[in-house]
């Protein structure tokens, strides 16, 4: 490689033409290929805290090792104060000091793989081998083992107190103890000199380090990397080492905090260049930080590859013009870090930086979600085939379901999805109470809520899921029980038969493995169900409050004289008006009610704090475990600030109203409903009609919800399970038939609620680095217990009753609100009102034109405006057929849209997916069988050739490009053919 870098610019003049279609991949981005490609069995290497000490004067006497600089990910500074360190951001290194780097690694001493247990080891066996090349004379060998073996000073020790004896025994500087030779044996003065700064530096971890709370910051397992810099007085040429250790060793107080050390980059120089070591040792810790390079670092077999990974760090730097920004501010750390696996797949790829965030596109979902189409929705062609993957691939991790609930967290979880179950299902059981007579009431939604919820989350294959009846549930039980009442039917018995024959539809589907049809659920759908869904929800919280209001109406014959009040107050002083305000406030709350008023205060209040307390999280308050816990129980604390003002104030707002007897709602019903003598024999044959809407209703509220609680942004490890969630829902709207209890579906928002109440974070971050998104708590105990405790609120009425209703709507707002927070159709609808200059810099703007993004919007706000009002008319026993024909309406768009555009716009629908990966079989085996043909060509194959435009003058010398004569029938004839044409139309322009 070396001798393809250094060839003259006419030998690579001579090549042939074809040079210009190979990837543009420099020599070194060839080599750490090949380094990184290597197969390694073993754990990735560990995580690095670098930490930059340099040689300094303390108090003005005595040279030490300070500690001013140290990263993790981002650089934190000493503040010239000394005595606090700076926030983190990101190193910025002057493009000089990487070149001098650079050098220093190509002429300093290399120690890789060195086995050494101390620092006074790895420092004698770095001299006697510069003293072996000539890099050290003999004679300096004590004095720069005794700057080397100094005492290190750490931010967190303080200035200690020494006595007159010890000032006595210092020495200001190892040149000035040396001049001791002068007038005693070298000899004796270099043991001494040794022996006195060994002492300076113990082997053992100080209590300052064992101490340190900045350990909870270092990433476990992690390993030390120490740059030591300086300048003295004895030396006339740098003094350079870069030091990898075998294995990492504790090497006392070297390091700030207890952690072996594995890499040790030394720089000694001549004075008057401080700055420039400085540089130079913040650039070397800057690459320790770099995942590429600190990979490398790790794998590197010789000096050339510690080269090569500079270079390719020099590959990636972006310059800023130095009159274009003030280097003197710093950068804050960004949210979101990309990954270092793009970059090194880039290297492994040979695709070069893209600029400013213009990657190449991969042809994945653009919007970071979308449900991988996997074994779960693999259509098997066996009798209940899928349901036995489902239970195969849940049953190792039933155990693990339990003991993974063991967190705070969880606490936190079942309490907030608790009261909003509760308050679902009050408020579900009076309407449905209404809507039947009351054969249906707010007991039967209690009991089946904790029944079947409880079941399910024990046995179904995504217990994150949460049941609740719906909407559409509600219409279709309206509209049934009018209907039985109109003809004279046992309203209960017909229900159980449509609930039976809907069971056995659902049935069928779960043994036919119809779930594989959920893959047709691409993010249109998806997020147009969800919208609509978490819309009714804000939508039916401020619809509660007007009620309310409604019953506590403002006073309009109220009358206020305002200009008598104008000249009054013009006249008053200030004292006066204070006093004469108060007075105004009396006849001013008879305007507004006390109770309308308090009730509106305690909505808005519970959802404004909920979403702040949720936010805290992120603030620069108070320790991280004190902003998690908040941030964990936002609602709870909400709800509870909140309950507490209404009590303090005293205003009779309406409370929770919970059942505190257990028996039917209505007096003529019992907990069974029979199965015949109710209805004619025929009734039961007919019912199989409205069981298919049920059938419809049920698939698809089930699967889109579970499609959504499956996305691969919540990283789920364990999998999930459609076939057997659809089987458990089939067997409890049995027993619900049979109970005359309410039907069950999954509820998205609830869901999706209680997924974002139970989301894993790394617990140590480096200082200035977001906590990642792990993945979420995935268990069965939350969901089981919020049903449990749904039952036996029939127990809590006494304290239930506390709770004000405006503080539960003001939890439902919330929960609608948070559930459209990342939902891609929200981003997009606040671009129709956003100038072009102040639009997010989202990925699909990048790559789609404005204008499609509109029209893509615009027609889900179309659907979405369609589903609304067919939702709220009587034609809402068709809604799920209406969900279905969103399917529809997405796979008409692939005649509007592009595969490119809806790529980034939303996912690609899965036969189109197929073919693109039936064409990529085809040019691999096509590729294979040409191998041959291509080792021979002068023009190699490569899928990523740049377009090359061709001139005329060319065409009449050279054949095409980018085929070889054996890849055409008749190539012979075509290329003059070609030719021909392109002389005829030369000829003739000219």
């Amino acid at each position: 490689m070396e001798n393809v870098s250094d060839r003259s610019d006419t030998e690579t003049a001579d090549e042939p033409s074809s040079s210009i279609l190979k990837p543009l991949i420099s020599p070194a981005a060839e080599r750490i290929r090949f380094i990184l490609g290597e197969d390694d069995s073993g754990p990735p290497p560990p995580q690095l805290f670098t930490e930059l000490d340099e040689l300094l004067a303390v108090d003005g006497q005595e040279m030490e090792w300070t500690e001013t600089a140290r990263w993790i990910k981002f650089e934190e500074k000493v503040e010239k104060g000394g005595e606090r360190w700076s926030k983190p951001h990101v190193a910025t290194l002057s493009l000089h000091s990487l070149f001098q780097l650079k050098n220093c690694i190509e002429k300093g001493t290399i120690k890789l793989d060195m086995e050494a247990n101390s620092l006074q080891q790895i420092v004698e066996m770095i001299t006697d081998s510069q003293i072996e090349s000539g890099q050290l004379k003999a004679d300096l060998k004590e004095m720069v083992m005794y700057t080397l073996l100094r005492k290190h000073r750490h931010q967190t020790k303080k200035s200690n107190l020494r006595s007159l004896a010890d000032i006595g025994k210092s020495v200001s500087s190892a040149s000035r103890l040396f001049s001791s030779q002068e007038n005693g044996s070298p000899t004796t003065a270099h043991r001494n000199l040794t022996s006195n700064s060994l002492n300076d530096l113990s082997d053992k971890p100080e209590k300052d380090q064992l101490n340190n709370k900045f350990m909870k910051k270092v990433p476990r397992d992690a390993e030390a990397s120490n740059v030591l810099v300086g300048e003295v007085d004895f030396l006339d040429a740098p003094f350079v080492a870069f030091v990898r250790l075998q294995q990492a060793v504790m090497l006392g107080g070297l390091t700030e905090v207890p952690v072996p050390t594995r890499f040790l980059f030394i720089l000694l120089g001549p004075k008057g260049k401080a700055k420039s070591y400085r540089e130079i040792g913040r650039a070397i810790a800057t690459l320790m930080s770099d995942e590429v390079f600190h990979d490398i670092a790790y794998k590197a077999k010789d000096r050339g590859d510690l080269l090569a990974g500079i270079d390719e760090f020099l590959d990636e730097v972006i310059v800023l013009p130095p009159g274009e920004w003030d280097p003197d501010i710093r950068i804050e750390p960004p949210k979101s870090i990309p990954s270092a696996d793009k970059r090194k797949n880039n290297i492994a790829g040979g695709e070069g930086l893209q600029m400013n965030g213009g990657a190449p596109h991969d042809g994945s979902p653009a919007g970071g979600g979308g449900h991988a189409v996997g074994d779960e929705l693999k259509f098997t062609g066996k009798f209940c085939g899928g349901l036995i993957l489902d239970v195969k691939r849940k049953l190792p991790f039933y155990a693990s379901d339990f003991y993974d609930a063991v967190n705070i967290q969880s606490l936190s979880a079942i309490l907030f999805i608790y009261l909003g179950t509760v308050t679902n299902a009050i408020t579900f059981g009076g309407l449905l109470g209404d809507a039947t007579d009351n054969m249906q009431g707010v007991l039967e939604s209690f009991v089946g809520t904790a029944l079947t919820g409880a079941v399910f989350c024990l046995f179904a294959g995504q217990p994150l899921t949460i049941l609740s009846s719906t909407g559409p549930v509600l219409v279709f039980e309206r509209l049934l029980f009018n209907f039985s009442k109109d003809n004279d039917f046992d309203y209960l018995e017909f229900r159980l038969w449509i609930g039976l024959w809907s069971a056995f539809l659902c049935l069928v589907l779960v043994a036919t493995d119809a779930s594989f049809l959920v893959q047709y659920f691409t993010r249109f759908t998806e997020e147009g169900f969800s919208a609509l869904i978490s819309f009714i929800f804000i939508y039916d919280a401020f619809k509660k409050m007007l009620k309310l209001a409604h019953h506590h109406p403002i006073n309009s014959d109220f009358n206020m004289d305002l200009h008598h009040l104008n000249e009054t107050w013009a006249s008053l002083t200030r004292s006066e008006c204070l006093e004469w305000g108060g007075q105004l406030l009396g006849p001013a709350c008879e305007f507004i009610p006390d109770i309308t008023l308090m009730s509106f205060i305690l909505f808005f209040g519970t959802y404004t704090c909920s979403m702040g307390l949720k936010k805290f999280k992120t603030s620069q308050f108070f320790p991280t475990t004190v902003r998690k816990m908040i941030s964990d129980f936002a609602i709870i604390l909400a709800i509870l600030i909140f309950c507490g003002v209404d009590a303090l104030v005293g205003v009779d707002t309406p409370k929770l109203i919970v059942p505190s007897e257990f028996k039917p709602t209505s007096p003529n019903r019992g907990w069974f409903v029979p199965p015949f003598g109710g209805n004619p024999w025929w009734v039961y044959l007919v019912s199989f009609l409205p069981a298919l809407l049920v059938t419809i209703l049920v698939f698809m509220d089930q699967q889109i919800t579970a499609v959504i609680v499956n996305r691969k942004e919540h990283k789920l490890k364990k999998g999930a399970g459609y076939h057997l969630d659809l089987f458990w829902v089939s067997i409890l709207l049995i027993v619900c038939s049979f109970m005359g209890l309410p039907w069950y579906v999954a509820a998205t928002v609830i869901s999706i609620a209680h997924i974002d109440s139970i989301k894993m974070e790394t617990e140590t971050s480096a200082p200035g680095e977001q906590p990642k998104f792990l993945g979420v708590r995935e268990q069965r105990v939350t969901g089981t217990m919020v049903f449990i405790l749904t039952g036996l609120s029939v127990l809590m009425a006494p304290i239930l009753k506390f709770i004000p209703m405006p503080v539960l709507y003001g939890v439902f707002l919330y929960m609608g609100v948070a559930s459209l927070n990342g939902v891609q159709f929200m981003d997009r609808l606040q671009l129709l009102l956003m100038p072009a200059k102040h639009q997010p810099d989202l990925i699909y703007l990048r790559h789609v034109p404005l204008r499609r993004v509109h029209l893509f919007t615009f027609i889900q706000v179309l659907c979405l405006a369609l589903l609304w009002v067919l939702k709220s008319t009587v034609a809402a026993i068709i809604f799920p057929v209406m969900i279905l024909a969103l399917v529809a309406v997405r796979k008409a768009m692939d005649y509007v849209f592009s595969q490119h555009d809806l790529s980034y716009l939303d996912d690609i629908m899965p036969e189109k997916d197929k073919k693109k990966k039936e064409d990529e079989k085809k040019k691999k085996k096509k590729k294979g069988s040409i191998d041959s043909d291509m080792n021979d060509s002068d023009f190699p194959a490569n899928e990523n050739v740049p377009s090359i435009k061709i001139s005329m003058e060319a065409m009449e010398q050279e054949p095409v490009l980018g085929e070889k004569p054996s890849d055409r029938e008749r190539p012979s004839v075509v290329i003059y053919f070609t030719k021909l044409i392109f002389l005829f139309l030369k000829r003739f322009l000219l």
